[in-house]
């Protein structure tokens, strides 16, 4: 972990900007096509929502403002953030917490996530290790394919971590289209930002046998 300064005075300006405001978050919501990823996933007998879980992680830390978190008046950048998502569980009708560490390789990312989710299934949890900001929150809400969404979270102290939500894929012509919400701090996050989240996640799904 390493502290940013802004050495460019229109950037530090842009932070106080809306690190000042009373909602700071920004949401954009688009299809992202999985037809390439699907097809991949069953041929090597794959899940589905592991392979998710690595691409929304894997496109994330490739960016280092999604890495990045304000603490105070500061603003720290982590060297990895590790996703913790919703899964269902047995004990309870509503979902817990599944938290994961990120790592590069996706056969050891996944295997450790199927772990993760069937312990959650059988022993609930919501909370997440006091004080860590590291993390990205993920939710999947499969009944739905949504265009827009609305995460709820406290804005004081300040929640830069961003949240990423995927919902129900469907069928379009030749095409199968997933639709994918990022939710991030606009001190931190700007379109441009955005814009570049969107194309590489769509340059990973879009070649699923580069890291499958």
């Amino acid at each position: 972990m390493k502290v940013i300064r802004f050495a460019d005075e229109h950037r530090r300006k842009h932070f106080e900007f809306f690190r000042n405001m009373s909602q700071p978050h920004f949401n954009i919501c688009a299809r992202v096509d999985i037809s390439a990823l699907l097809p991949a996933l069953e041929a090597r007998q794959l899940r589905f929502t592991p392979t998710i879980v690595y691409c929304i992680a894997r496109t994330a830390n490739g960016i280092p403002a999604f890495r990045q978190r304000i603490r105070g008046s500061q603003v720290v950048e982590h060297e990895s953030a590790h996703p913790s998502f919703t899964v269902l569980t047995e004990a309870s009708d509503v979902f817990s917490f599944c938290t994961v560490r990120y790592q590069e390789n996706y056969r050891a990312f996944a295997r450790e996530t199927l772990r993760r989710m069937e312990a959650m299934q059988q022993q609930p949890s919501l909370e997440d290790e006091e004080g860590r900001d590291d993390f990205l929150y993920l939710s999947a809400i499969p009944w739905i394919s949504f265009t827009s969404l609305q995460h709820a979270m406290h804005y004081e102290p300040a929640d830069s971590v961003p949240r990423i939500a995927w919902g129900k894929y469907h069928g379009e012509g030749d095409k199968v289209w997933l639709p994918l919400s990022v939710q991030a701090h606009h001190a931190l996050v700007d379109g441009r930002h955005m814009g570049q989240y969107f194309e590489n996640i769509q340059a990973l799904l879009s070649s699923p046998q580069f890291f499958l």
